[in-house]
């Protein structure tokens, strides 16, 4: 008879089946499903009380926000030519190329300028922050900021979390601007059309629902952003390949989900727009 000390190991054989494997990862998934749900709910409890990270919100802002403007500016800036060129052919075809400021605007507002922008973001900030608080985790800084009774989740957590889900917004609407300031020096260049009749245009396609939903839209990306990367580096495994593996897991889970969530809120705003 085995001792009550003696340790029962599976076998090779039978850690090698592929029940075996499958149900492994079967309980890896939810337990994985459940730290995320847990993470997320842990942010809404201490998201409303005190201490209050002003300083650090306003510092993960400037990151997150002015960091950003340089590769923000361009990418929007080459969308929005690019764009308008490759949409003057098939216009023209049916001489509808007046067309173009309307279909531009509803084009960037809608879809484009929210979407570019919270991927470019996904790869930005997200590894930045993932890095981050992958490189505290593996050098044991987080674990200090516990035993030095300060909360570690509030200052590092909260703040970045709250800075991208109020500077994305703020980005996509520079975004869709910079986004038609190329597209109007396109436009110019090639139909000579005025200032004024290019901005009459843009604002009489787009409707108070394409503005309120492209707004609601990247409060989202901006809160999946921050969430997910601070997740994938809070929880990042030990040793300097962690810190890799937490910038890379951040950016390619966010921008997953950000295309999960442009297709569902474009289902929800279709259903109002069309109700």
């Amino acid at each position: 008879m085995a001792s009550a000390n003696q340790v029962v190991e599976e076998s090779p054989k039978e850690s090698s089946t592929p029940k075996y494997v499958i149900s492994k990862k079967i309980d890896r998934f939810f337990s994985e499903l459940y730290g995320v749900f847990s993470f997320v709910a842990r942010f809404f409890r201490e998201v409303w009380f005190p201490p209050y990270e002003f300083k650090e919100v306003l510092r993960q802002c400037y990151q997150v926000g002015y960091k950003s403007l340089p590769l923000i500016s361009m990418t929007g800036f080459i969308t929005g030519l690019v764009f308008t060129n490759q949409s003057r052919p098939s216009l023209a075809e049916f001489g509808a190329t007046s067309w173009l400021p309307a279909l531009i605007s509803i084009a960037i507002i809608r879809a484009l300028g929210p979407l570019v922008t919270a991927l470019i973001a996904a790869g930005k900030v997200g590894s930045n922050i993932g890095a981050e608080l992958g490189s505290m985790n593996v050098t044991e800084q987080i674990d200090a900021m516990e035993v030095s009774a300060t909360k570690p989740f509030k200052y590092l957590v909260v703040t970045r979390v709250l800075a991208t889900s109020i500077m994305i917004p703020v980005l996509v609407m520079y975004t869709d601007f910079v986004a038609l300031a190329g597209s109007y020096l396109n436009v110019r260049s090639n139909e000579l059309v005025s200032l004024s009749s290019f901005v009459v245009q843009v604002f009489d396609a787009i409707t108070f629902l394409d503005l309120f939903s492209s707004v609601i839209k990247s409060v989202f990306f901006g809160f999946t952003i921050g969430m997910v990367s601070c997740y994938k580096g809070y929880h990042s495994s030990r040793g300097t390949e962690g810190v890799g593996k937490a910038a890379n897991s951040a950016v390619v889970a966010s921008m997953f989900l950000i295309f999960i969530l442009e297709i569902l809120i474009l289902q929800i705003v279709n259903a109002i727009r069309y109700a």
